[in-house]
């Protein structure tokens, strides 16, 4: 990569505006929320972003994949990443712009003149978030956005295509037509997120619609045994090991590239399965003391953010396992899914 990057990464997903508050356990109660846990909003729910509001709170720039896309470009040249979403015609929206571009990250959104911006009520307590999502108009997404010349353009021109989970319960036919675009250009390669233990339950066949073109698959323990449970048979209930090496061996329809499964555990080795070995590789975290610990939201995003990164300038997988955790760690230790300014350089562990 030279001096910018040419927008190499494209990443789809459901672009949020965080509405952040830290809480005690009795708002966890009051809407039925967990306190480490990720849902979609029902109506009984809404009431919550207003309730938010009123406390102490923070806007952050939000939704996975967005937070990702923020995060690798925290590492990559300029000009290196683009994320591509459905926003409002509101205000929210303009923070959303504002605050990508300050991040040096490209959006290219579809505007719904009908929905508000969707939203993310994120209830702190402690080291733990619970996420409530409202989608709105992030749920508007439609294939023909991605298809249309300007943007099927950009897609064309990048190399790597990151698609959160999230995004199966908005458009499938998009995530799917960045899978095949991957899978018919043996240099381009297709990395999906789980996100959330809700997508492998609720969303089983929309998943395994997407699984036959996982060049790399990212998710964590839970959100593993999650899909283990969904998929039942031999592999429910198994290790997170033998998860993952199950995922790694599923059928693939680019079988010139081998697929990488990548699954973190919170302070646990994060444990890599690639296609064709017996063994899963193990990495130890990067250590960090309790007292530093600020905020964990959206640890998981920039363990992606940093392991894309590493993906895109050809690091080792090893490498890139340990820019994702140098990532994960600096985010931790911010309010929310940031990264601490002025910028730090990645440095290896």
């Amino acid at each position: 990569m030279g001096s910018t990057g040419d927008f190499q990464l494209l990443c789809l997903e459901n672009p949020l505006l965080d509405i952040q508050a830290e809480c005690d356990d009795s708002v966890l109660q009051k809407y039925s929320l967990k306190a480490n846990d990720a849902i979609l909003a029902e109506e009984s729910h809404m009431p919550l972003y207003n309730d938010l509001l009123s406390r102490k709170h923070a806007l952050i720039a939000g939704g996975a994949a967005q937070n990702t896309a923020r995060g690798a470009q925290y590492i990559l040249p300029p000009k290196s990443t683009l994320f591509i979403g459905c926003v409002g015609k509101d205000e929210y929206a303009e923070k959303l712009r504002s605050a990508c571009a300050a991040a040096g990250l490209r959006v290219e959104y579809r505007v719904d003149e009908t929905q508000p911006t969707g939203r993310c009520g994120v209830v702190i307590t402690g080291a733990n978030r619970s996420l409530c999502t409202h989608l709105a108009a992030a749920n508007e997404y439609k294939l023909e956005h991605l298809q249309s010349p300007k943007i099927w353009d950009l897609v064309k021109k990048a190399k790597f295509y990151y698609v959160g989970g999230y995004h199966l319960t908005v458009c499938v036919p998009a995530a799917m037509a960045l899978a095949k675009e991957a899978a018919e250009n043996p240099e381009k390669i297709f990395i999906m997120n789980l996100s959330a233990p809700f997508i492998p339950q609720f969303f089983k066949q929309q998943l395994d619609e997407t699984s036959p073109y996982w060049d790399y698959l990212i998710g964590n323990e839970t959100e593993a045994a999650a899909w283990a449970e969904a998929q039942g048979g031999d592999v429910k209930g198994k290790s997170v090991q033998e998860i993952a090496l199950h995922m790694a061996g599923l059928k693939k329809v680019n079988e010139g590239r081998k697929r990488t499964v990548v699954i973190t555990q919170g302070t646990e080795p994060t444990v890599v399965a690639v296609q064709g070995e017996e063994k899963v590789r193990e990495y130890p975290v990067r250590t960090i003391g309790a007292e530093e610990i600020y905020d964990t939201n959206g640890a998981g995003d920039a363990f992606a953010g940093g392991f894309v990164a590493g993906l895109v300038q050809g690091k080792s997988l090893e490498e890139s396992v340990d820019m994702g955790q140098w990532l994960a760690k600096l985010s931790i230790k911010e309010l929310g899914p940031q990264y601490p300014s002025p910028k730090q350089t990645y440095s290896k562990a």
